[in-house]
């Protein structure tokens, strides 16, 4: 029979058919891509014309449609609904697209053709799109080894490969962790408890057959460390929380970081950089870690200094308890709470009901439309998961994307929230437009319930869907450049951008609707959560940089042999607060381990901080935040264009100069 995967779609807008295909269909299918496409390499390499830029670089662009297509489909259900069949294939995966990757740059004859036409590329007469991708093309092969000979291109291969397997192993083991443990709730650990956190936890403990539990779900046990008054169980969950991947046994990811670690360092100089961070950064903006430490000392020192002042207050409301003890991490969130509620008359219970899961869907929906024209429109298509849901994206009736949400959290799902791309948009095909995925982990209501968000998960919703911005706004002709393949410290600029229209007023008038009565959130409570939009700022900022600097550490100098030694030498170097943890220790630090994305590179998120903080005061600046210049200016000169140009140019086309870190500062309230 036919295998789904390579034949040919006929389902709405050419979405993967999820109904017809089976985990038994995707190494074959794998398997059949990667004979095609390497082929297709061959072919590119061996051509006897001399090389042009449509014979040789936009022929490599359009090589591995099919693998592309298939490996969308895969990491797409892989990602959010992982079982035991999907765990070996990404095993087995990972080591031969590897191996894939290093024979397309190893070729010598294709790297030749690429060469001749970088020295050539004054005399091409190519489009500033093309000039792009020609230097990107030829810095990528070189960055992936290409100018290596004999011995040292054998290893670099090697470490690559084992790079890959090590990534998707330390993925495993910590998802293994997450749906592994869970802690089970008697009657009596309800008591205090709002009844959305009630609800969460019956309703994690029912996928299990089990009464109410705790998991490691942070949509579950943050709002269980928020309220439940019995300091053993929260500190039993927080333990559980910040020791995943590092329990001992075969899913203990501390030896894995070692590894990974040292294999980079490797890497790097086989490349002739000093270290990792110095390779990785040179293709971002911040371009050594010199500038990424400065940036965020500059943010950390103000930081520490409000969270230091914040423990004091919480360390006196612990022991007003009758606790003797220091105050604890696992003691910050609950007192942080009581606090909020006491100084802004603000608490989740209160505010959870206001923020329901559709309604917010609809604000991040309203907000595209205002700023961009676009509209959402639901449908019927084959997908994932049950939980998953579409909607076709259109703009004056002519179709953009396909949207796709998957929002609550499972055991099947890792942790955290993304956006990825099934399909990315190109012209180079034809006109491809993007099949786009937004996964979160938000509890899961009981049946019939909606769902409630906290305020922190709406951002995450809004952030995630400024992503989903990037790819759907795309339009450029080459995938390479597509969507969100730009510099890592400039791809959080959009998520976090769309972040701040959360919070405008009337955004919240229209949207923020009681999940009872309908009734809009009253104006009242409404002032007091803007009012309270950087209370905690000094914890939030801390526990976010103290993870950075961490990253920038591993990565800077020889390679720690014991990366948890390394950390804490860090942490103590800086100065940590004793009751606030790093957001991602290293045994759970997936962002630098589960791949190189962000490896040297979770910084990111603060160097894209102080532009979204300087790109939003353009719509103050504007009068509107809805304005319509601004909003034409932030489609043209960033969401649609993609890698097409450096990164600090397009900001600069947006905003006339780059931006320092006055803006981020002021917008978490740090300013002096």
């Amino acid at each position: 029979m036919t295998n789904p995967l390579l034949a040919d779609w006929d389902t709405p807008f050419g979405l993967p058919p999820y109904t017809q295909i089976t985990d038994d269909h995707y190494a074959p299918a794998v398997d059949a891509a990667l004979a095609e496409a390497r082929a297709e390499i061959a072919r590119i390499a061996d051509t006897p014309e001399p090389p042009d830029f449509d014979n040789t670089i936009a022929a490599l662009e359009r090589a591995g449609a099919t693998l592309d297509r298939v490996l969308g489909a895969f990491y797409a259900q892989a990602g959010a609904d992982v079982n035991d069949a999907r765990e070996a294939l990404m095993r087995a995966f990972s080591p031969e697209l590897a191996a894939y990757s290093s024979e397309i740059t190893g070729n010598t004859a294709l790297f030749a053709r690429i060469e001749t036409l970088w020295q050539a590329r004054d005399t091409l007469d190519l489009t500033d799109e093309q000039a792009r991708v020609l230097m990107l093309t030829r810095r990528g092969f070189v960055r992936s080894g290409a100018l290596l000979e004999g011995a040292d291109k054998d290893r670099h291969a090697q470490i690559r490969q084992r790079l890959a397997e090590l990534g998707t192993q330390f993925t495993q083991n910590l998802l293994a962790d997450e749906r592994d443990w869970f802690m089970e709730l008697s009657e009596a650990d309800l008591e205090g408890l709002p009844e959305f956190v009630i609800d969460a936890a019956r309703a994690a403990g029912a996928e299990k057959g089990l009464g109410p539990v705790v998991t490691t779900s942070r949509s579950l046990i943050t709002p269980f460390l928020q309220f439940s008054a019995r300091r053993d169980l929260r500190e039993a969950a927080w333990r559980a929380w910040t020791r995943r991947g590092a329990n001992g046994g075969a899913t203990d990811n501390r030896a894995i970081a070692a590894e990974i670690l040292a294999l980079r360092a490797e890497r790097a100089r086989l490349l002739g950089h000093d270290d990792f961070a110095s390779y990785k950064l040179e293709t971002e903006m911040a371009g050594n870690p010199g500038a990424v430490r400065d940036l965020l000392m500059q943010v950390w020192t103000p930081a520490r200094a409000a969270a230091e002042a914040d423990a004091a207050v919480l360390e006196d409301m612990l022991r007003a308890d009758g606790n003797d003890g220091p105050l604890e991490p696992w003691d910050w969130h609950h007192y942080s709470e009581k606090r909020r509620a006491a100084e802004h008359d603000l608490n989740e219970a209160e505010l959870k009901p206001y923020l329901q899961l559709d309604r917010m869907i609809e604000a991040a929906f309203s907000v595209a439309h205002r700023l961009f024209g676009l509209d959402f429109t639901p449908i019927e298509a084959p997908l994932y998961h049950p939980d998953a849901r579409a909607w076709e994206v259109t703009r004056n009736g002519r179709h953009m994307a396909v949207f796709i949400g998957d929002y609550f959290a499972r055991g099947s799902k890792r942790s955290g929230a993304w956006c990825s791309a099934i399909r990315s948009q190109q012209k180079l095909a034809g006109d491809i437009r993007p099949h786009v995925v937004n996964v979160c982990n938000f509890a899961k209501p009981p049946a019939g319930q909606p769902a409630l968000l906290s305020h922190d998960d709406a951002r995450t919703l809004f952030h995630e869907f400024g992503h989903a911005l990037h790819q759907i706004l795309s339009d450029v002709t080459y995938p390479s450049i597509s969507g969100t393949s730009v510099a890592r410290d400039f791809v959080e600029l959009p998520s976090q951008l769309f972040e701040h229209w959360l919070d405008l007023p009337q955004v919240l008038e229209d949207f923020a609707t009681h999940a009872d009565t309908g009734a809009p959130m009253p104006a009242d409570l409404r002032d007091r959560l803007l009012a309270a939009t950087t209370y905690d700022t000094g914890f939030q900022t801390v526990e976010y940089v103290a993870s950075a600097l961490v990253d920038l550490a591993f990565h800077t100098g020889p390679a720690p042999a014991d990366p948890m030694q390394k950390q804490a030498e860090v942490l103590a170097e800086i100065g940590m607060p004793r009751a606030i943890a790093m957001r991602h220790a290293t045994p759970h630090f997936a962002h630098v381990f589960s791949g190189d994305g962000y490896s040297a590179g979770y910084y990111s998120y603060m160097w894209s901080e102080v532009m979204d903080a300087d790109a939003f005061e353009a719509f103050d600046e504007a009068g509107d935040p809805f304005d319509p210049d601004m909003a034409r200016s932030l489609e043209a000169n960033i969401l649609s264009v993609g890698g097409s140009a450096d990164a600090a140019d397009l900001y600069t086309r947006f905003r006339g100069k780059m931006p320092d870190a006055a803006a981020l500062l002021r917008g978490r309230g740090l300013a002096a």
